[in-house]
């Protein structure tokens, strides 16, 4: 039997400002409050000819197709940055000090990240694009070598490459082989160590000279997220190599991840944060249902392990384990949507999923080519 949770209705008693359930499934809903999708062409109608000249210029593509701003200033820089590194070496956390808000899920956990991720930093004079990816290391199944693959497609893509590399651990095999892939780059270089507060001087200085070793970097700089040390002056140090460019998202837009991924990902971090030994890695989180009202978010999402056992600790005793969870993920989730959420949650066995890779580009883990 598929585990379940409701946790607006089994939570009830610790939060008093969640939702009734009773409330929640009697409540009456417009069809005009919920997000519509409406499916369109945006090259309809053009003539071959048409079409052959918006792809010999990509800047007049995007313009036509509303994707970019027509009223940059002059001199105006834009591009792309990408995050890449060992696992564990900083990348979302340094990418949410940026944002100056949560937008991608932390753990101790190696290959938190799973998915990559755009986000955008605006400022007067430019828009700077992050591009948070997946840990770089030696795939151990299926999943692991589709993380790798999206990982390194960007290195080819991106105006700069910014390779983090975590201050307090020494440089291994694993640092040396992300470094390889970063020197194939045509990118502008930059080192960043992270986690400068958990060491001394000497040490970053060590550190340093270690790291350059590895890679001819443009530039260099050392940063702390957890303690909001030089975030700043990392995103304008990155900042000045982006070539003049147009605004290609548009203000306002934090990220090019949807509501439904985000919400399955804030689960996902919750089942990191609260078990340990296997079951992290072989987690998976599907959003099922994703729908917004006025007044509410409904979310159904299920989570997917490879063994009953697992699927016994992640429910725990009397379900302890699956409400924790639960009730975490909503806390965050009402957060980042600004509303009441209704939570419901299934947990699933799906032996040997990470070697599927139906299941793995089912579950969103999977590169694909754009």
């Amino acid at each position: 039997m598929d585990a379940k949770l409701k946790t607006a209705e089994t939570d009830a008693y610790l939060d008093d400002s969640v939702l009734d359930a009773s409330d929640v499934e009697e409540e009456d809903y417009d069809e005009g409050e919920l997000d519509e999708e409406v499916e369109f062409d945006p090259f309809e109608g053009m003539s071959d000819e048409e079409l052959d000249a918006l792809a010999d210029s990509p800047l007049d593509m995007a313009e036509s197709l509303g994707l970019v701003a027509g009223d940059t200033p002059e001199g105006f820089r834009s591009g792309f940055v990408a995050l890449v590194g060992r696992p564990n070496a900083g990348k979302s956390t340094l990418l949410n000090a940026c944002m100056g808000t949560k937008v991608a899920i932390t753990s101790p956990v190696a290959q938190t990240t799973r998915r990559r991720m755009r986000a955008v930093v605006n400022r007067p004079d430019f828009q700077l694009v992050f591009v948070d990816t997946p840990g770089i290391h030696k795939p151990k199944d299926g999943l692991g070598s589709e993380l790798n693959r999206s990982a390194l497609a960007e290195l080819g893509d991106v105006d700069v490459v910014a390779l983090l590399i975590d201050a307090s651990a020494p440089i291994g095999r694993g640092d040396e082989w992300v470094a390889s892939r970063v020197r194939t780059s045509r990118a502008v270089k930059v080192l960043v160590l992270t986690k400068a507060d958990k060491v001394d001087q000497p040490r970053m200085m060590a550190q340093i000279e270690a790291a350059r070793e590895l890679v001819d970097f443009d530039d260099v700089i050392v940063v702390s997220s957890t303690e909001g040390f030089n975030v700043e002056p990392f995103i304008e140090l990155v900042a000045k190599y982006l070539p003049e460019g147009p605004r290609w998202y548009p203000e306002g837009m934090d990220t090019d991840t949807d509501d439904a991924t985000l919400a399955a990902e804030f689960v996902r971090e919750k089942v990191l944060l609260r078990t340990r030994e296997e079951v992290p890695h072989s987690v998976g989180v599907v959003c099922d249902s994703f729908e917004r009202t006025k007044r509410l978010v409904r979310v159904h999402a299920t989570i997917y392990v490879e063994r009953e056992g697992q699927k016994g600790i992640l429910i725990g005793k009397r379900g302890e384990m699956i409400k924790h969870i639960g009730t975490d993920a909503r806390h965050d989730l009402e957060q980042l949507f600004g509303r009441k959420v209704f939570l419901e949650l299934d947990v699933k066995v799906k032996a040997a999923w990470r070697d599927d890779i139906n299941e793995i580009r089912r579950m969103g883990y999977a590169f694909e080519e754009e």
